[in-house]
């Protein structure tokens, strides 16, 4: 594999920073997975690109919109797209934790007690309406989703690889829902609006679903190695040192800011400095610019950060915060 070297400021060549080989691995992969939920999904290739960075940086996704916008279909379609196992858990009240992770039971046929796998075991999961699930059952989610492992009475199991959780949760009706805790919030990398398409789109999806639903022949485009290798390549994205201090810049900004009560976590730092190397080798890079950065943050914070009581009552957002800081904290050059 070729290498373009670069210069550290102080004149030493880098060995890390490798050629767009290993970026333009990681683009080809993305590119194919992007195009192939393209043809459900119509009009929200930004949105698409965020998901993928999350996917091939190892982390899960949370989409959060009103009803109708197409949350269920991105998460689907994804599944779709990755030659990987796939098991959807639609959340409710009376949903147990059981339910998600597997129970054992007696097998009267073999008199021994035996062990019937939950959806969790599987490499995608699409936990849809999660908030309308009881906070009891939505902890179940925790030990997988940040140590990659489910633990049954006293047998602790590893989940497949790749792993990832997407979810979807609907804002606006908050009748029977249980919003999730600052600790499940946390473990999600980002969280992502899709927002209303415009007159042109929706139009052209109106053509597109005319005949028939695009989802019904949808194909694997990618495989559960391509991710897994892939999430490799994404580590080896090179990152400044000045760029590396401005994600830890930005970080600490959120926890000194008057209108914050409770700043992004230490988990925050990581998911925003992973997701960005994911978002440059889309982009077929093998560097971080801090453009990379500042388009990864307000998904990758705004959600880990709690505003204070007297800020919510002035109608301000934790996005808004977020995008403050971006606007304030010095930009490497």
């Amino acid at each position: 594999m070729a290498q373009t070297l670069r210069q550290t400021r102080d004149g030493a060549t880098d060995p890390s920073i490798t050629s767009g080989g290993d970026a333009a691995k990681v683009a080809e992969i993305a590119a194919a997975v992007k195009s192939n939920i393209g043809r459900v999904l119509v009009g929200k290739d930004a949105v698409i690109e965020l998901a993928l960075a999350a996917v091939l940086s190892g982390g899960h996704v949370l989409v959060e919109d009103v009803p109708g916008i197409g949350k269920t279909t991105l998460a689907r379609s994804l599944a779709e797209s990755l030659r990987c196992s796939f098991r959807r858990i639609q959340c409710t009240p009376d949903l147990m934790p059981s339910d998600i992770t597997g129970v054992h039971y007696y097998n009267q046929k073999s008199s021994e007690f035996e062990f019937r796998p939950g959806p969790i075991l599987a490499q995608v999961i699409l936990a849809d309406e999660i908030n309308r699930a009881t906070p009891r059952t939505q902890s179940a989610l925790l030990e997988a989703m940040a140590e990659g492992q489910v633990t049954v009475d006293d047998r602790t199991m590893p989940l497949p690889v790749p792993f990832m959780l997407i979810a979807t949760q609907n804002p606006i009706e908050l009748e029977g829902t249980f919003p999730l805790p600052e600790a499940q919030l946390d473990r999600f990398m980002l969280r992502l609006r899709l927002g209303y398409p415009d007159e042109t789109d929706e139009g052209l999806m109106l053509a597109r679903f005319n005949s028939a639903n695009p989802m019904d022949d949808m194909e694997a485009v990618a495989s559960g190695d391509d991710i897994v290798e892939g999430q490799q390549r994404v580590k080896e994205i090179y990152v400044d040192s000045v760029l590396t201090n401005y994600v830890v810049r930005l970080v600490q900004a959120t926890r000194a800011h008057d209108d914050v009560e409770l700043g992004a976590s230490p988990r925050a730092s990581l998911g925003l400095y992973r997701c960005s190397q994911a978002f440059a080798a889309i982009r077929g890079r093998s560097y971080v610019t801090p453009d990379d950065v500042k388009v990864i943050a307000p998904y990758a914070l705004s959600h880990r950060t709690i505003l204070t009581p007297q800020a919510r009552l002035r109608g301000r957002t934790a996005e808004d915060v977020v995008l403050e800081l971006l606007s304030k904290v010095e930009v490497p050059v």
